[in-house]
Formats: C-alpha cells, sequence, structure tokens
C-alpha cells in the first residue's frame, strides 16, 4: 500500500494542471484530493475509472482479481466499440470466495486464472486489477504479475487501483500510470513515420471515432494510438514513436500526455472532436504539430482544403434544421470535456445554452466556457435532483442533454432529454456526428409525445363536467376545473 500511496500522491501533484501550478508547494503536496464522505463513490470508484480506461483496449484479456460481483458491477460500463477483436467483450475474474481469503489462497487462484487464460485465448497481453477485496487482504498482485510474466512468455500488466483509494478519475489517472510503467515503449514499430499521432481520452464511444479517422486518413495522418478506444495491445505498447499527441479529455489522461512530453518529447495539445469549429481547429492543430517535428508543411494547405469542404457540406445539412432549432434553450448536465465542446457546438446553430455543468471540468474547461457563454451565471458546478426538476417544469429549459442518471428529472417534468453521455447509441463526433447530434435534438424536441403528456388527465376535464351546476360554489370548482383543461376555450368546453 505504501507504493499505491506514493503513487497517489504523484498523480495528484501534476504540473501539466494549471489549477495545480497555481498553489504553494504545501497545498500542491496534497494536491485536488478531498476526504471521501458517504456515497463519494457512487459516480464510480477507483477500480471503476481505471476499467472504463483500460477495457477498450479490445485484444486483451482483462482479468478482475476479485469477487464475482466486481466484475458483474464493471462490466461493459461503456458503450466503446471496436472494429476488430472481441477479447475485451469477454468477462474474466478469480471470484474470489470467503475461503479464498480466510485461506490465502488469493495470489496462487490469480496465477492459475491468468495461466487458463493464456492457454485458452493466447492474448498479445494480460491486464490484472486488484480491488478492495484484495487490496485489503495484501495479495501482491505485482509479484504474481511478474511471475506470470516470466513463466508465460507475454506480458501480465498489474493495475493497481483498488476501489476504496478515491473515484473514478482517480483511477483514471491510475490507469495512465499502469501504461507508462508497464506498456508504452516496450515495442519498438518498424513503420515509424512523420504523420503518426496519439489520441488520448477518446473511448470511440458508438464508434464515433470511426466518423473523425476517415478525416484523418485523407490528410495522410495515421494514428498510432487511440487510448483507449478501439486500441491494440502493440499499438498502445507502440505510442511512444507518434509524433504528436491530441488529448481529448484532460481530467482523465493529462499525466500520461505531459509524461510523454518529456520521455519522448511527443508534443500535446487539447482539442474537441465535437462541433464544426472545434473539429476544424483539432485538425488545424494537428497538422501544425505535426510540421513542427518535421513533417512537409504541404500538409497545412490540404488540411485547409479538407476542412473548407467538410464544413461546406455539414453547414449545408445544418441549415434545414436552423429554423426549427433558432432560439430553443438546452440545459447541459455533464462535465468534462463536453461541458464547453458541446456548449460550443450548439451555439454555432443558433441554440441558447441556460445552463452547463462543471462538475468534472478542469480550470482550463471552465476558461473556455466563460469564453464561450460570456456569463458565468449559467456554469453550475452541481444542481440537486430537486433544482433540476424546478428549472425544468417551470420550462426554464426546453431539452435537457444529461446522463442517463438524471434522465428521470426530465421526463417527471415533461421535458424532453437526450442523452450526451456514455451509454448513448448515437455517435457525435466530426461534421457528421454535429449532424446527427443536431437531427437528435430536433427530434427529441419535436415529438409529440410532449404536447400529449402535458395535457391534463381526461379524469380533470370530467371533474368539470360533473361539477357544472348552478350553484355559485359549483360554478367556482367548474371553471378551476376548467382551466386545466390546456388549450381549451368555452367554446370547445364541452369537448374538453
Amino acid at each position: 500500500m505504501s507504493s499505491l500511496n506514493a503513487k497517489i500522491q504523484d498523480v495528484f501533484n501534476e504540473p501539466g494542471c494549471e489549477k495545480n501550478r497555481g498553489k504553494d508547494a504545501k497545498a500542491r503536496k496534497k494536491g485536488c484530493t478531498m476526504p471521501l464522505i458517504p456515497g463519494a463513490a457512487a459516480g464510480g470508484c477507483a477500480f471503476d475509472g481505471a476499467k472504463i480506461v483500460l477495457q477498450p483496449i479490445t485484444d486483451v484479456a482483462h482479468l478482475i482479481h476479485a469477487p464475482l460481483a466486481c466484475e458483474g458491477n464493471s462490466w461493459d460500463n461503456r458503450g466503446a466499440a471496436s472494429s476488430g477483436p472481441t477479447l475485451w467483450r469477454t468477462s474474466f475474474t478469480t471470484d474470489l470466495t470467503e475461503l479464498d481469503a480466510v485461506m490465502g489462497q488469493g495470489e496462487r487462484k490469480l496465477f492459475k486464472a491468468i495461466r487458463e487464460i493464456k492457454e485458452a485465448y493466447a492474448p498479445p497481453a494480460i491486464f490484472v486489477y486488484s480491488t478492495c477485496v484484495t487490496a485489503l487482504i495484501g495479495d501482491d498482485i505485482e509479484a504474481v504479475c511478474k511471475r506470470a510474466a516470466e513463466k508465460f512468455g507475454l506480458p501480465v500488466v498489474p493495475v493497481n487501483a483498488p476501489g476504496f483509494v478515491g473515484s473514478k478519475n482517480l483511477g483514471n489517472k491510475l490507469a495512465g500510470e499502469a501504461l507508462l510503467d508497464h506498456v508504452i515503449g516496450t515495442v519498438e514499430p518498424d513503420d515509424a513515420g512523420p504523420y503518426d499521432i496519439n489520441i488520448l481520452g477518446e473511448f470511440n464511444l458508438s464508434g464515433e471515432f470511426w466518423l473523425v479517422k476517415p478525416l484523418l486518413d485523407r490528410l495522410g495522418i495515421r494514428v498510432r494510438a487511440s487510448i483507449p478506444g478501439d486500441a491494440r495491445y502493440l499499438d498502445v505498447a507502440s505510442a511512444h514513436r507518434a509524433r504528436a499527441t491530441m488529448m481529448v479529455c484532460s481530467t482523465a489522461l493529462i499525466k500520461l500526455a505531459r509524461e510523454m512530453e518529456q520521455r519522448w518529447e511527443i508534443p500535446f495539445f487539447e482539442g474537441s472532436f465535437y462541433g464544426i469549429t472545434d473539429t476544424s481547429e483539432a485538425l488545424r492543430q494537428i497538422s501544425r504539430l505535426l510540421v513542427k517535428k518535421g513533417a512537409d508543411p504541404e500538409i497545412l494547405g490540404r488540411t485547409e482544403a479538407l476542412i473548407a469542404e467538410e464544413e461546406a457540406i455539414a453547414w449545408k445539412k445544418l441549415a434545414a434544421y436552423r429554423p426549427r432549432l433558432e432560439g430553443k434553450r438546452v440545459l447541459l448536465n455533464t462535465g468534462g470535456v463536453k461541458s464547453w465542446s458541446v456548449v460550443h457546438a450548439l451555439m454555432e446553430i443558433g441554440i441558447e445554452i441556460v445552463g452547463t455543468s462543471v462538475k468534472k471540468s478542469t480550470l482550463e474547461d471552465k476558461e473556455r466556457i466563460k469564453k464561450i457563454l460570456k456569463d458565468e451565471n449559467h456554469m453550475f458546478e452541481s444542481m440537486a435532483p430537486r433544482d433540476l426538476y424546478a428549472m425544468l417544469s417551470q420550462r426554464k429549459a426546453d431539452i435537457m442533454l444529461s446522463g442517463g442518471r438524471t434522465q428521470f428529472i426530465a421526463l417527471k417534468a415533461t421535458t424532453p432529454w437526450l442523452d450526451i453521455n456514455q451509454e448513448r447509441h448515437q455517435p457525435y463526433a466530426g461534421y457528421d456526428g454535429m449532424v446527427e447530434l443536431v437531427r437528435q435534438i430536433d427530434l427529441a424536441i419535436h415529438n409529440p409525445v410532449w404536447r400529449q403528456v402535458r395535457e391534463p388527465p381526461p379524469w380533470d376535464c370530467q371533474t368539470a363536467l360533473e361539477d357544472g351546476s348552478p350553484s355559485s360554489k359549483s360554478k367556482t370548482a367548474t371553471v378551476h376545473a376548467f382551466k386545466k383543461c390546456a388549450g381549451t376555450t368555452a367554446d370547445d368546453f364541452g369537448e374538453c
């Protein structure tokens, strides 16, 4: 545990983080940690975060050293997609029991599981994850992985991120540390070129990176490693020979990007593939970094030509939606890179942003939002469910974009809702992805079901008819009930 504590301390003392650089030496040493409170892992524990970052490496066997429930709760928790291998979709666990823990059989059972996976599947590597139970009983997964790698002749990578050490975001960072310590730089490619790049923090949710990769292919840019979306082990192991890196989610993997820059002189920038303007700027930034690292400057001209062509096509498609969506109000309850990139993307077609969550956003993310919205009142760190419900039920927003956990607040408030997080089924990246996002928003807002569910139930109208006696009291009740019949007039009250 002492080595893990040191690793956590080092992870949070991140000089690449502008917020951390502004602290004094004592505060910087404490990093961004805060005391855990009951329910702090409700959004995901450190093990969950590590699994999110590493499981999309698709040809690797991911072995969870834990009781069965740990793997059951973490398996397939993101909608990442693979263009080839499917081994990552197979669930491997040592299924530790109470008897194994009491009798000290955990390490022996882990070694046996590694051998069985090697013999049955012959993967290029096996990732072994520690969990709360195996960390608490003291199983040394690093020693077991080292011995198994020597015995079976394949990489066995320990991922030391038990859930109790912190949040999901800490697990993201510890996963990046595992890649730095045991994977990246272990394989020398024989085909390195001047147009090789890495993409960090791109998860290929619903296959959305496949909407971006053809653009890079047309420019002759090769993605040596996309970490972790649709990745292969050998690509990640040889990622140190790329010439430039684009970081999509800095809250998860900024330390990985900075360490690769320090060790192998790979410059990086943070960008987004959400929205037309941001996609174009990301392509420009990639080309500029490659030219600085020795690529032919002619790629800059080809990039601008590609951008002009693709933007013209996208804006033509979006023109049909502008009259239907211009002035519509959106509440964005997400975080990280989406807190500013999706905001910018929607404002490009005239949609008004009434609020965006910055709970998982970095200081740089928040500064971008301030520049885009020009009003800090539209930023909120967190909003209680009752406040979200009040805002939506008062019709202060025409639609809410969020993750699945808050969808029922919007549905209770009879407000359209669209999934923008990892569970979604539509890709929103790149030029085509932006068109798809706007199309989905249009479908959600103009779905006729919302007009129907906002109408009063028939029994309210029936009450009004039954109370239609001539007495003053009954007349008052009739008028009161009549007002509940939205969209009716005195002339058609009888048909209400």
